[in-house]
């Protein structure tokens, strides 16, 4: 049996004995980092549970919140655990871990078995390629900008070296924009202005890459190496 993403979807859609795939025990609210969104002011509670409903959040048994990476077919490829803080940053002593790591110890999974990752937020690309696709790096941002801007659909990359041309191949025939976040040199914006670049040759329209944190962005906020959401709520500022 050849180990490819749709095996893993298969695993983990398959009913369990409460007739619920593993992913569906998994949809909970009931995280620090779906709390502290509203705790925090970054959404309220109704924003909170619409975002965790389209974008599937789960949660592990030691609580972290799974970001589950569902490609444009619905195929599950890989879900994130991540730990947050009650001020909704992230626990920088916990690393993040996925589910394909965590099922090839269970031995649920074969060791050579390879993820095929894609953009978190990817299952809710929409039929009409006029709508415009945002591409940031956190997941946290995408849940956050798909309740303030609910105009356009917003994914993640998973990071900043995270993305690259062939995860953007899905969005070939949309309007896309990059949202990079900032960082003091600027680099931020070059590495995914050089994605942009790699990708554009199959794009049906060009690809932006937004400059709107390096234009506007203070300083000390660059050092911060802030994001969007970071500018909107003004985090970042001394």
């Amino acid at each position: 049996m050849p180990y490819q993403f749709t095996s893993l979807s298969a695993i983990l859609c398959h009913p369990e004995k409460d007739g619920r795939t593993l992913v569906d025990q998994t949809i909970s609210t009931d995280t620090v980092f779906c709390r502290s969104l509203v705790s925090e002011g970054y959404l309220t509670e109704q924003q909170m549970l619409h975002a965790a409903d389209r974008y599937r959040l789960g949660r592990s048994k030691d609580g972290a919140v799974i970001f589950w990476e569902i490609d444009e077919q619905q195929q599950i490829r890989d879900g994130k655990l991540m730990y947050y803080h009650d001020n909704c940053h992230r626990d920088k002593d916990r690393n993040a871990t996925w589910v394909t790591s965590l099922l090839k110890r269970q031995k649920k999974l074969s060791m050579i078995f390879d993820a095929e990752r894609c953009l978190f937020g990817l299952h809710l690309l929409p039929s009409d390629p006029a709508t415009t696709v945002i591409v940031v790096e956190a997941e946290k941002t995408a849940v956050i900008c798909s309740e303030l801007y609910p105009g356009a659909v917003w994914m993640a990359s998973g990071g900043l070296t995270m993305l690259n041309a062939a995860k953007l191949q899905p969005l070939r025939d949309y309007r896309v924009i990059l949202f990079p976040d900032t960082d003091e040199q600027g680099d931020t914006f070059k590495q995914w202005k050089e994605v942009a670049d790699a990708a554009q040759e199959f794009f049906k329209y060009p690809i932006r890459v937004s400059p709107i944190l390096e234009d506007n962005a203070t300083q000390e906020q660059k050092i911060a190496k802030i994001d969007i959401v970071d500018f909107i709520f003004k985090k970042g500022e001394v």
